[in-house]
């Protein structure tokens, strides 16, 4: 008898890729299926459970795309060649003008920006006053709510059911980039929201070693669920076997990893809300943060591994605390087993307003000790 892993805890469906293994053989571990056409029969039916293409079916995908649906409590998954592609996918799926949170990860401002560029209606809203969502959602009548919780980098929290609610009334969809915080720790789906986005290259790989996108729907039903499934197959933007093997066997580990993050992301954070080199420290697991009882709210088990502090001194300091660093290593990206730091100013544009001297510190699984030892020689 096969097993049933709706009757599973997240927990249980992580670790066990959601009963994946190999059939043929007894394996426990899937094998990576590479080819890139399938054969037809002599009466030309295809296999059982078999398409014709690797853009629109591939076994080693599905299996990824399995897992997220079921951590997600969806009923389907795509998964995109990158987390970019799937959030421009999803807004052009759209069908019609995007309300965007302002202060989301740069990546997703700067497509909303090029899609505004040929024709799409992008108009921002504020995170921290959903009042701003409601004049935007009464002067364009937007298809679609766009929100990012926590962001990255600033940290801003958004009320998820709040927001699904003032969508739906105004007749738009809500799709939630989790990237941060990862269904470890949060489900938007069970809270209101039509879609879930993550970077899967973030967190739930987990490993530094793979590019990845990911959309899970509530309603398969949806029209732009259609639309996103056509897009992906016609454009091409599938992710490759070897990615999602890879991505399958991150996401094993991931409620242990989650775990082990999140304790020492609260524990660095207290550390530098104290130290006398540190201005600001933006982190939903702070008592201050505007955003707090929001966080504790929707959030089960932590409040995820990215954090963002600013050094006295603006970027001067800031870049010299990161010269310093010999454990934490200076690099792009975040939800590694290895804890990273960067100079935000230094990659994005001014007008986006990052200050000069905060630092966004990804928190791995080293010894919270070590990476205390570090940070706190450096400062």
């Amino acid at each position: 008898m096969s097993p049933d892993p709706r009757k599973w805890r997240p927990q249980t469906v992580a670790a066990q890729a959601a009963g994946a293994q190999d059939q043929q053989t007894g394996g426990v571990v899937p094998p990576i299926h590479l080819a890139t056409t399938f054969e037809r029969g002599r009466d030309y039916a295809l296999a059982a459970n078999a398409e014709s293409y690797r853009r629109d079916f591939n076994p080693t995908v599905r299996d990824a795309e399995t897992v997220i649906t079921a951590l997600e409590g969806g009923q389907a998954t795509l998964a995109f060649s990158s987390g970019m592609a799937a959030i421009s996918a999803v807004m052009r799926a759209a069908g019609g003008p995007i309300a965007l949170q302002t202060g989301t990860y740069y990546g997703t401002s700067v497509a909303g920006a090029f899609h505004a560029e040929r024709g799409l209606k992008v108009v921002g809203f504020d995170p921290s006053d959903l009042t701003t969502l409601d004049d935007v959602l009464g002067q364009t009548r937007s298809a679609l709510v766009h929100i990012e919780t926590p962001s990255n980098p600033f940290l801003s929290v958004v009320d998820i059911e709040d927001a699904a609610r003032r969508a739906h009334a105004a007749g738009a969809l809500l799709s939630v980039d989790s990237t941060t915080a990862t269904p470890a720790i949060q489900q938007p789906l069970s809270r209101g929201a039509d879609l879930v986005i993550h970077s899967a290259t973030k967190a739930l790989s987990g490993h530094s070693d793979v590019m990845a996108g990911t959309v899970t729907a509530r309603d398969t039903a949806l029209p732009i669920w259609q639309t996103l499934t056509r897009m992906r197959a016609i454009e091409g933007a599938v992710l490759s076997p070897f990615d999602a093997f890879l991505l399958t066997r991150g996401m094993r580990t991931l409620h242990l990893r989650a775990a082990e993050m999140n304790r020492s992301a609260l524990h660095i954070a207290h550390v530098l809300e104290t130290h006398p080199s540190v201005t600001r420290v933006r982190y939903p697991g702070l008592p201050d943060h505007p955003a707090h009882q929001v966080a504790v709210s929707q959030m089960e088990g932590g409040f995820g591994s990215l954090l963002s502090f600013e050094v006295d001194g603006g970027a001067q300091a800031a870049l010299q605390v990161c010269a310093r660093l010999e454990l934490i290593k200076r690099a792009t990206s975040l939800g590694g087993v290895e804890s990273l730091i960067e100079h935000r100013h230094s990659i994005e544009p001014a007008f986006t307003g990052v200050p000069e001297g905060l630092l966004r510190l990804s928190v791995g699984i080293e010894a919270v000790e070590d990476l205390v030892a570090d940070l706190t020689a450096a400062l």
